[in-house]
């Protein structure tokens, strides 16, 4: 056993003590060494490939690759690449399903000698499109299922390779190329203040730090198997690498395509025991866990992407074992973990929302007031990060890597970088969140920043003026609220506006209530007034489809449900969920709750796909009186041996009328 405890991290003594406890029950964690960070991402990957050729590297439902045959594969990708693009170091796009073809191109990239740009099938052609145009990639590699995707969207800007068609009798062996640690590894989008998307140039000793420092933190260990459920984000290639770097196995998983209920039980069978789950998704999954659910390789749960709260604590312990920790923390695409906070069962929280934590090794936060000069503990500024392995900058926006930017006089070569974020110090050095500085905000995990769903909105015709602003929902969580003004009378319904918006945004970006004004509020300056806006309140959306009430003892029970779960007084039968706020995890939650009220074994596609509550009934309706007639033909099969010969044979044909005699007394035991 090799407890390694050489690094340092700021914790108070009962933290310290909590993360003791984060270990696999092998016991076989060994630290991720500093050193091992001034090299290239292909060159580590080689050599846990070598270490651990025989353990599973990435396994999905359709594929399982041991870590020599992921490494095989990557060698294959990127001696087919390097045969049509040439040594020169380049950004190559991808897009693929989640899964381990997307893996194996990302090391493939990478072992060419150029940088990735990760896409999503899951974005509208309008987004990826402006992700190629910004990145201006020569080649895009994708599998056939994406194929016309990836014409409609890139037209003539670059050429594409059919992963599929790469020669399986290529050489396997490691291409072996002179690769700079401080060579680009990533170009990855987030949301823009510019209104489109915002590229962030990550190099190999960047990714492979931030890896460190979460094998670290939870002794990560070769015998782990690590939940992939982010896709398309910085999350999910700073995951793909935690694991692959230490030996670790990942296990992708779509939670979009099989439900929150599918989750829970994929946690368990998988024998999953490192999941990062988003806040939102998390209180998704504790809904839908059932008491015999108990997890008992689950020793990890890390919160990610949005604020985490006390009743997610209570969540917490109520779902999961003594032995899993859950930990949290203030993190970004541009520095990775900024500080931890660890929980188990006994620790205590005082405050709705939780600490961020103490700042991890390597990283020194301060916080500044408006002028830029540090402040004390017990007051609020601006989050400000010290450190040597911080990202490389924003791809082609030079002032606003400038801004972002500060040079640290009292530390030589590091950088000062302004998070944007806003927080106070306690005395023992624990972080409090305290909001963000600009209007960049975290919808259900997802960083958005509002600028460009404003841009957006105001591409349609019909709509003069709009601004959009975060606002907790009943639960808590973040949602986005559009406030317009319109051109024309009596204006766009809010089902044309959301088909409108689906062609420009993501889904997680679209927002959740779009609430009508004749004049904008504005404050003594003429600026808009953002807190001047109303309330959005609970009443139901203009639509274009009439309300219709319930007909059926089912669909008030639908109402009743989907109104709980969406916060609106009045929905119709024939509304669609999605027109009404709803998104993906409140869907499921639906689903959930039906699931367990009508006592369904249904799959939960068959819900999700059922966008209104007519629709829905319709589907519980047949499962209904699937399940009574089955109760039925049991109930006369049981009964057939007391019954004549003549008799049972009528009954069976069911052409006959049985004679009017009285029906034979049955023994206890067969009634």
């Amino acid at each position: 056993m090799s407890h390694n405890l050489t690094t340092r991290l700021q914790l108070a003594p009962e933290q310290e003590a909590i993360r003791a406890k984060c270990f696999h029950p092998t016991g076989s964690f060994m630290e991720f060494e500093k050193q091992e960070i001034e090299q290239s991402i292909p060159s580590r990957f080689e050599k846990i490939a070598r270490k651990y050729p025989d353990r599973i590297a990435v396994k999905t439902e359709s594929c399982v690759l041991t870590y020599a045959e992921l490494n095989a594969t990557a060698n294959r990708v990127a001696r087919a690449i390097l045969a049509v693009q040439g040594n020169e170091a380049e950004p190559i796009a991808l897009l693929f399903e989640k899964g381990a073809p997307l893996i194996a191109a990302m090391l493939g990239v990478l072992k060419a000698g150029k940088f990735f740009v990760l896409l999503d099938p899951s974005f509208p052609s309008a987004r990826i499109a402006a992700v190629l145009a910004d990145s201006e990639p020569k080649l895009v590699l994708t599998d056939r299922r994406n194929a016309s995707l990836v014409r409609q969207a890139a037209g003539d800007l670059c050429g594409s390779m059919d992963y599929d068609s790469i020669d399986c009798s290529v050489s396997a062996d490691d291409l072996r190329l002179a690769l700079s640690r401080g060579a680009p590894a990533c170009l990855l989008y987030t949301s823009g203040s510019t209104g489109q998307p915002k590229g962030i140039l990550q190099n190999h000793r960047s990714m492979l730090s931030k890896a460190r420092d979460y094998v670290n933190l939870y002794h990560i260990c070769e015998h782990d198997r690590f939940s992939l459920l982010a896709s398309g984000t910085s999350n999910s290639v700073v995951n793909t690498f935690i694991a692959l770097m230490q030996g670790a196995a990942l296990l992708p998983f779509d939670v979009q395509k099989e439900g929150v209920l599918r989750l829970g039980d994929w946690l368990l069978q998988e024998r999953i025991s490192l999941s990062w789950i988003s806040s939102p998704l998390f209180r998704n999954l504790a809904e839908a866990v059932t008491g015999k659910k108990t997890f008992p390789d689950l020793r990890l749960i890390r919160l990610t992407s949005e604020a985490a709260y006390e009743t997610d604590v209570a969540l917490y312990k109520k779902h999961f074992s003594p032995n899993c920790i859950l930990a949290s923390g203030l993190s970004s695409t541009e520095t990775g973990p900024l500080t931890e906070y660890f929980i188990d069962h006994n620790t205590e929280i005082s405050d709705s929302k939780l600490p961020v934590g103490y700042a991890v090794e390597g990283k020194e936060i301060l916080l500044l007031d408006d002028t830029g000069k540090e402040i004390d503990p017990g007051q609020i500024g601006e989050i400000a990060v010290r450190g040597s392995t911080l990202f490389s900058g924003y791809w082609r926006e030079p002032e606003l890597t400038a801004a972002k930017f500060k040079p640290d006089p009292q530390k030589g070569a590091e950088r000062l970088y302004l998070t944007g974020d806003l927080g106070l110090k306690l005395p023992d050095g624990c972080l409090l969140h305290k909001g963000r500085k600009d209007f960049r905000v975290k919808i259900r995990g997802y960083g958005v920043d509002i600028t460009e769903v404003e841009m957006a909105l105001l591409g349609h015709t019909a709509v003069r003026e709009a601004v959009v602003v975060a606002r907790p929902s009943e639960s808590g969580e973040a949602r986005l609220v559009t406030y317009f003004t319109s051109r024309t009378q009596p204006g766009a319904s809010v089902s044309e506006l959301r088909r409108f918006l689906k062609t420009k945004l993501t889904d997680y970006m679209i927002p959740s209530t779009f609430v009508m004004l004749d004049v904008m509020p504005l404050t003594p300056n003429g600026k808009i007034d953002r807190l001047a806006f109303p309330a959005p309140g609970h009443a139901r959306p203009e639509l274009d489809t009439p309300f219709a009430p319930p007909r059926t003892a089912i669909e008030a029970e639908l109402v009743r449900i989907w109104a709980e779960v969406l916060s609106l007084e009045q929905i119709g039968i024939c509304d669609r969920f999605f027109d009404l706020g709803g998104h993906s995890l409140a869907a499921a939650r639906v689903a959930s709750r039906v699931l367990k009220t009508f006592e369904l074994e249904l799959p939960i596609q068959s819900l999700l796909q059922s966008p209104t509550i007519a629709e829905m009934a319709a589907v519980i309706t047949e499962n209904q009186a699937k399940k009574i007639a089955e109760h039925d033909l049991i109930c006369i099969l049981s009964q057939l041996d007391a019954l004549s010969d003549e008799d049972a044979q009528k009954l069976i044909k069911g052409g006959e009328t049985i004679s009017d005699k009285p029906a034979p007394s049955l023994p206890p035991e067969q009634r």
